[in-house]
């Protein structure tokens, strides 16, 4: 209503806008007398076609401005309310990993999948795993899940490279196809989750989690088989090894960062111990993952195989 009102301010009204249009009365006469003049309209403004036209187009002007301002103002609250939205979306998702609610979590962060937030989809992607891991999986679902994961992550890491995050989880889901896809497909990636891991912990020095996983790509090639370091022989000039201090290292790093954040790392450091013959330290280590409160269906697994690797020390007493 407002607009309309300063657009009727902008356009004459019938010709009264050409009418009492007057020079001074001072202006000569045809005799020289002073008289009052009064002007047409076609005088005054020259052709009136033009006239109108150049008036409309100010008022067109005018009216693209406002309209403009409106617009702008509207992009700016739906901007708001959308990380609004997201940030609300986040913090649902986090409450639901942490209550171990894993198909729940999926169920909510699967209606945002065509999200281009790099925060969401990396969660998206750890989402898809965890469902893919489940019991009651089954292997052609967990299958499609795990490629579904890797899509995910994929792209939090194209929408943000500097996440730590969406570095972690693509390295994660890579080697996660790479169970599908063969041996010779999981050596040849090995340096780029490699690199995706140690770009991670760049990132975020104090994240346990992919300190812990650096610790596990070392583990798996200190303990690579003959035949798999031939096959990595014949892929790479250099083909990728560690040892298994240089796991250790990164298990007690983990460890140092954030205490018993996870009980995988303690029976590693328990596993790595054994490797390295160091029973004593190895059973430290086990006990204390064969003691892990168990939240998950992995926490219980590996309660069960710390259990069955202290059973062993005690069978060879």
């Amino acid at each position: 209503m407002a607009l309309a009102v300063r657009l009727r301010r902008l356009l004459p009204v019938g010709h009264s806008a050409a009418r009492g249009l007057r020079l001074p009365a001072g202006a000569a006469g045809s005799r020289g007398r002073r008289v009052p003049w009064r002007l047409g309209a076609s005088e005054v403004m020259g052709n009136s076609g033009t006239f109108k036209r150049s008036l409309l187009f100010s008022a067109l002007s005018y009216l693209g401005f406002e309209t403009y301002q409106v617009i702008s103002q509207a992009v700016v609250v739906h901007a708001a309310a959308k990380v609004f939205k997201i940030e609300e979306i986040l913090e649902q998702a986090d409450y639901l990993y942490e209550s171990g609610e894993t198909g729940k979590l999926y169920q909510l962060l699967t209606q945002y999948k065509e999200s281009e937030d790099a925060e969401l989809l990396w969660r998206l992607a750890r989402a898809s795993r965890d469902v893919a891991q489940l019991s009651g999986t089954s292997e052609e679902e967990k299958k499609f899940l795990v490629y579904e994961a890797l899509e995910y992550a994929k792209r939090a890491l194209e929408k943000n490279e500097s996440s730590f995050a969406a570095h972690k989880w693509y390295a994660i889901c890579i080697s996660d196809v790479g169970d599908y896809e063969g041996i010779k497909a999981k050596i040849a990636n090995a340096y780029i989750i490699k690199e995706h891991f140690e770009k991670a912990i760049e990132l975020n020095p104090k994240d346990a989690t992919s300190i812990h996983l650096m610790g596990i790509w070392c583990y798996t090639f200190a303990e690579m088989p003959w035949y798999q370091r031939r096959i990595a022989k014949v892929l790479f000039a250099t083909p990728p090894s560690s040892t298994y201090e240089e796991a250790l290292g990164y298990f007690h790093r983990a460890e140092q960062v954030d205490p018993n954040f996870y009980s995988k790392n303690l029976l590693l450091l328990g596993k790595t111990y054994l490797k390295l013959q160091n029973k004593k330290l190895a059973a430290f280590w086990l006990t204390k993952a064969k003691d892990y409160p168990a939240h998950t269906e992995e926490d219980k697994q590996i309660q069960t195989e710390a259990a069955q690797l202290l059973t062993g020390f005690s069978d060879k007493k």
